[in-house]
């Protein structure tokens, strides 16, 4: 999950707050890596509510649904913007389902046959928690 993803989904007004939900319920894993924290918690600060980001943090600390993943090998496959490789280097060593992002610069993956990496919309995404009857 991209950072804008994240501070999108965790105001309790958001439309997109059912994607938090599935995740404190458990019902879906998120892979991280160090430098993925560091972006959530610097854009968490600048963009949530007073105090939200240390919740937030704390919650990826504990969270037996948060997994750390170390890369081993940096792909390089958004050349566009060379930040979003990260959390496609992360998804391609968890071996992860998707890439929950609105971010058009992940259009690059889209076509890739390998490593292959999924990329879903947040509203897609909602879709897909919705359906799971929380």
């Amino acid at each position: 999950m991209d950072s804008n993803v994240l501070v999108s989904i965790i105001g309790k007004k958001s439309r997109l707050r059912p994607i938090w939900d599935a995740f404190i319920a458990g019902h879906y894993s998120i892979a991280v890596s160090e430098d993925i924290l560091k972006e959530y918690e610097e854009i968490l600060q600048e963009h949530s509510a007073p105090g939200a980001h240390e919740y937030v943090m704390e919650i990826f600390t504990e969270s037996p649904d948060v997994f750390f993943q170390n890369v081993y090998y940096n792909w390089n496959i958004i050349p566009a913007d060379a930040d979003d490789n990260k959390f496609f280097d992360v998804a391609v060593a968890a071996n992860a389902d998707l890439i929950v992002t609105n971010d058009r610069h992940f259009d690059a993956v889209k076509n890739l046959t390998f490593p292959k990496v999924n990329i879903a919309s947040a509203d897609d995404f909602l879709r897909y928690t919705q359906g799971l009857n929380l």
